[in-house]
């Protein structure tokens, strides 16, 4: 039994004690103005108050049953004459209870039909006792019996509509999260996987152009896809793992990638042909920008070169990456020219995923031809301030 059980348990039986102390200790003191019209209270009678409070131990699993034994007590009472006491108690309870815990309709024709008995008893009841001022006593009796079973069973069902509300908001923040969740790993698959696959496509034509005439590049090439394969079977097979097991305390899934490991990004452009320079600041390589960040830039750097081998007919590329301020920049240039299939500022799924990654962390994201030609990403990301690092925007 979970925790929040055991204290809603708790609470019934709090409420059910409650209700019996004050039953069977109030219903003699209540019963001495009434001598004149209601029976002495005896032995039957504080049987039916126990039985009018006991199932409310029960309420919260069986609201129905409950309210059903519990009136059948309270009408037993009054129909055999007893003077109204502390056992009319249980009724706003009862009313409550079928508000807050069946659905509104259902709620209301229970009280409903509960009250229509009670009002008929009663009145049975008022018709031998008070002669000429019946009316009277019957007007007041409504009212406050209206009262005693509207006014709980209104508050019931408004706790339920809140609560209801409530559960329907964590459950679209629960969907929300596995959505996000989703959509993370998808996106970490099109980076990691895609960028495995242009370079082994690009180490490919390589191999395949100097194929006849210079073996030893063709082995260097053909090693290099094994070694891209290799490191991009491992992304993915990593990738599939979270997915089948992830983990629910809070900690990393597995060591990220993040600009610590930009060089050997680098080298693997290099070796599909492609000529980077890269101006780095040395305590970015270090580790010292937060998780988010730090994978966030590695990821766009890597998605921008993927791009131009994929999409450019570019010589050379390159990558800076510096923080001034409070602000991570991340610029890829490169100097090819635009190839109709290579995605803009609009469109494409890895330009999409950048800019998110981007946005995600506060920042902003261009992507789209350079003034001074060919094409250029830039990313702006926050992050802290550090006092070693300073510097204006270039």
């Amino acid at each position: 039994m979970t925790d929040e059980r055991l204290g809603e348990l708790a609470q019934d039986a709090g409420l059910t004690l409650f209700l019996l102390i004050v039953g069977i200790a109030g219903t003699h003191p209540a019963s001495q103005d009434q001598l004149d019209w209601s029976r002495t209270p005896d032995g039957w009678a504080y049987l039916l108050v126990v039985l009018a409070a006991l199932p409310f131990v029960l309420r919260r699993r069986h609201p129905i049953a409950v309210a059903v034994a519990s009136g059948a007590a309270v009408l037993t009472y009054l129909a055999v004459g007893y003077a109204f006491g502390p056992i009319m108690f249980t009724i706003p309870v009862a009313s409550y209870t079928l508000g807050s815990l069946l659905p509104m309709r259902s709620a209301v024709r229970w009280v409903a039909g509960y009250y229509l008995l009670m009002f008929a008893v009663s009145l049975s009841r008022m018709i031998r006792e008070y002669g000429d001022d019946l009316w009277r006593q019957v007007a007041g009796w409504t009212l406050v019996s209206l009262a005693a079973f509207g006014a709980p069973l209104a508050i019931g069902v408004a706790v339920r509509v809140r609560r209801d509300s409530q559960a329907g908001v964590r459950a679209a923040l629960a969907r929300r999260a596995v959505s996000e969740e989703r959509l993370r790993m998808a996106q970490e698959l099109h980076d990691s996987v895609g960028h495995g696959l242009a370079v082994i496509a690009m180490q490919a034509g390589v191999a395949l152009h100097v194929l006849e005439r210079e073996p030893a590049k063709v082995r260097a090439a053909l090693e290099a896809i094994r070694d891209t394969s290799r490191r991009s079977l491992d992304g993915l097979r990593s990738q599939l793992h979270d997915m089948r097991e992830p983990t629910t305390d809070g900690l990393p899934r597995r060591p990220t990638v993040g600009l610590s490991t930009i060089d050997v990004l680098l080298e693997r452009i290099r070796a599909g042909g492609l000529d980077v320079q890269a101006d780095i600041d040395a305590v970015i390589r270090h580790g010292d920008l937060p998780p988010d960040a730090d994978v966030a830039a590695y990821r766009i750097v890597q998605e921008s070169l993927t791009n131009v081998l994929r999409h450019a007919d570019a010589s050379r590329a390159t990558v800076a990456i510096h923080q001034r301020g409070a602000t991570l920049l991340v610029d890829v240039i490169d100097n090819g020219t635009a190839a109709p299939d290579r995605p803009t500022g609009d469109t494409g799924t890895g330009i999409a995923g950048m800019r998110a990654r981007a946005e995600a962390l506060g920042g902003t994201f261009q992507a789209g031809p350079d003034a001074g030609g060919g094409f250029a990403v830039r990313a702006r990301m926050p992050v802290p301030d550090t006092a070693h690092m300073s510097g204006s925007e270039p």
